[in-house]
């Protein structure tokens, strides 16, 4: 009979011998198949690609939640920050753009295991390098890297919404009064910092019925501090609205005043001569509106109109009795600012 290895149910040193070597060939194929693991899926270049892949697929959940990204207090306050800064465009549906055409430049490391990796991306027609500091954290179940970025990647960008306090950024619109109170809430301009996912591109703008600002886009590369200014300019339909009123306050409360000065109106007229007749004002001309800008509303420069007197006149030199009809010119100056339910208001200079 032949032999089977086993003698009196003991392995022969032959058999041992094989399963040993069997084992160290599993054990090193193992230990090759997890070197390469940490060298490609959970290497430092897979840890930075993950992240601008996350950003270029709009998962911004995920990109903000890669280590290292988040800033605490601490951080914050060290970087020169407000702890209170804003977060809310660490979201989806934000960014207008992300990196495109990903591609490690290299990859360096360092004796204490952290590792500089340089990404080369597409921003719009631009192309970037960056390069970005990882270190080591705990691996997973002890044996699989994971990596943190040493500085976060966020950038921060310092939003001023002039002439009107909200803005649009992707499909958020966003209110730079949200942490302010007491006078600052009036401010006909205001200013407010937020913590961007970078890179990445942003476009800034503010539409309403009475506000518009043409788009701006801002370039967010990793750690920079940018800003944008969202100029919201008065619509056709503001002016139009202030136009009515102006129309209806010159027709309505000042050629209505049967009198040769209209109390609290732009225009008015000396008679020498008896006044024998009710005055009748009609407006010939009204102002033509126009809304600038200035320092808290936005206001309509010295703008000319003409109305016209009828009068029935007595000629004090000869007694005679004529009808008075002239052109008086007039100019109509106004501070124009919409109110938080959307009206607006109207303050005559």
């Amino acid at each position: 009979m032949g032999s089977s290895g086993r003698r009196g149910g003991r392995l022969s040193p032959a058999a041992i011998a094989g399963w040993t070597g069997l084992a160290v060939l599993l054990g090193g194929a193992f230990l090759a198949a997890l070197g390469g693991l940490n060298q490609t899926l959970y290497g430092a270049p897979a840890f930075v690609e993950r992240y601008l892949g996350n950003i270029a697929r709009d998962d911004i959940v995920s990109a903000a939640a890669t280590p290292g990204v988040r800033l605490d207090e601490g951080a914050l306050q060290a970087a020169g920050l407000p702890t209170d800064i804003s977060t809310a465009m660490l979201r989806s549906g934000v960014v207008d753009t992300g990196p495109e055409d990903v591609r490690i430049v290299s990859d360096v490391p360092h004796d204490d295991g952290s590792h500089t990796v340089t990404a080369s991306y597409r921003l719009e027609s631009s192309i970037i390098e960056t390069a970005f500091d990882v270190r080591p954290i705990d691996p997973l179940y002890g044996v699989l890297h994971r990596w943190e970025f040493a500085t976060s990647p966020l950038a921060v960008i310092q939003v001023t919404a002039a002439h009107s306090p909200l803005f649009t950024v992707g499909s958020l619109t966003l209110d730079t009064r949200a942490t302010k109170s007491g006078d600052e809430l009036a401010a006909f301009t205001q200013q407010a910092s937020y913590l961007a996912i970078a890179p990445a591109v942003y476009e800034f703008g503010y539409e309403s019925t009475l506000l518009e600002a043409v788009p701006a886009q801002v370039v967010a590369e990793p750690g920079a501090e940018v800003a944008v200014t969202v100029d919201a300019l008065p619509t056709e339909a503001f002016v139009e609205r202030v136009q009515a009123k102006v129309d209806e306050f010159l027709q309505d409360q000042c050629a209505t005043q049967a009198v040769l000065q209209p109390a609290g109106c732009p225009f008015g007229v000396v008679v020498d001569d008896r006044v024998v007749g009710e005055p009748v004002w009609t407006i010939v001309s009204s102002p033509e509106v126009t809304l600038v800008p200035g320092e808290t509303t936005f206001e309509m420069p010295p703008t000319p109109g003409v109305a016209r007197i009828t009068v029935d006149v007595q000629s004090l030199f000869d007694g005679s009795f004529s009808t008075l009809e002239q052109d008086e010119g007039f100019t109509l100056s106004l501070d124009a600012t919409v109110r938080p339910d959307g009206s607006i208001a109207i303050q005559l200079r």
